[in-house]
């Protein structure tokens, strides 16, 4: 990585043609470097064949794509793939390709890293190394050799999305956006543990899907398992989640790492319904990747009975539960990545 160089990958429309007009060149050059980015993911300036000679060594005199292959991967039994990408700042953030059928699932870091240190994270035991810029965000879908086979993005990699909103929104507005890679809002899903100011703000500001980790409908045990339960609590997500509309587009769910003994009781079922009664929502029932300093010594993933959740007496619009088993082989990428060096990443993946 050359750090004297800048990088175009993460820059709006509006910005490229600020560096066209920096760099002498005519606005429109900014529109087509747009499209040779976002549309085409050329790996260097001279790919930019539209763009004259003469403009196209200014503009590599100066910049860069900012685009990084991975630097290892894993592969598991069912086809998911965890890459290794490297970050600006000489770190790495770790990637999953989950293909399912006719779907391709593409979960994304957000940060190097995590603040929140949940209980059952080993991402939070590792310590917070930084927040990512956009451009290493949309690096990981860049430079994925499967880019064209994804359906879905979902934000829910190392990192609390919410903490390094600022990025967040400024990669699924290039994701989104009719310059960028026009996809539609609705393929892309964004998770949050809830922080006070920033999920509203992304609320009015992004048509994402929204999907909130819960872990526990109880404040207290919550707590226990996520300290961001004290700066904003499950009450107070779910009462702001009630004033926006998930009946349409946008969809709403809960993630629930089901625990044996901890969180999968009648109790715990009966206050998940109270807590979201009238929300349109899902759950998804997460399997746990046991790691050894997590406290609970839970070994398994236990579903309370479904006859539960959607009893008529309970809640007069039940959520869905899906629950879709898969068979990887791999620990999921918020849940058991490690701290890497260039050293290691050679010593431990083994590359396919």
């Amino acid at each position: 990585m050359n750090n004297e160089k800048k990088y175009l990958l993460g820059l709006t429309l509006a910005e490229l043609k600020q560096v066209a007009k920096d760099l002498g060149m005519p606005a429109f050059t900014g529109g087509q470097m747009a499209k040779w980015l976002y549309e085409q993911h050329v790996k260097s300036i001279d790919e930019m064949t539209n763009i004259s000679k003469a403009n196209r060594a200014k503009l590599a005199a100066e910049y860069e794509i900012g685009c990084f292959g991975n630097s290892d991967a894993q592969h598991s039994v069912d086809g998911t793939i965890k890459y290794l990408f490297p970050t600006r700042s000489g770190k790495f953030v770790e990637t999953v390709y989950i293909p399912d059928k006719d779907r391709a699932t593409l979960c994304v870091s957000s940060q190097v890293g995590c603040k929140m240190n949940c209980l059952f994270c080993q991402t939070g035991k590792q310590g917070f190394e930084g927040s990512l810029p956009a451009g290493d965000i949309l690096n990981q879908i860049y430079s994925l050799p499967e880019v064209d086979k994804l359906t879905n993005i979902v934000f829910m990699g190392q990192g609390e999305p919410m903490d390094n909103l600022d990025n967040v929104l400024r990669a699924t507005e290039i994701l989104t956006a009719d310059y960028g890679w026009a996809w539609s809002p609705k393929r892309i899903t964004v998770s949050s543990v809830g922080v006070k100011n920033k999920l509203k703000r992304f609320l009015e500001e992004s048509d994402c899907h929204v999907a909130i980790s819960m872990h526990d409908p109880i404040p207290s045990e919550r707590a226990e398992l996520m300290p961001a339960e004290r700066g904003m609590g499950i009450e107070q997500v779910v009462e702001l989640l009630r004033n926006y509309d998930f009946s349409h587009q946008r969809r709403l769910s809960f993630e629930y790492i089901v625990f044996k003994g901890v969180n999968d009781s009648m109790q715990h079922a009966k206050a998940i319904i109270k807590l979201v009664k009238g929300l349109d929502c899902r759950f998804n029932l997460i399997r746990f990747h046991k790691f050894q300093t997590f406290l609970c010594k839970v070994w398994m993933m236990r579903r309370w009975s479904s006859s539960v959740i959607t009893s008529p007496s309970m809640v007069s619009s039940p959520p869905s539960v899906p629950a879709a088993a898969r068979t990887s082989t791999l620990p999921a990428v918020c849940s058991a990545p490690r701290r890497k060096s260039e050293k290691s990443v050679s010593t431990r993946m083994k590359r396919r």
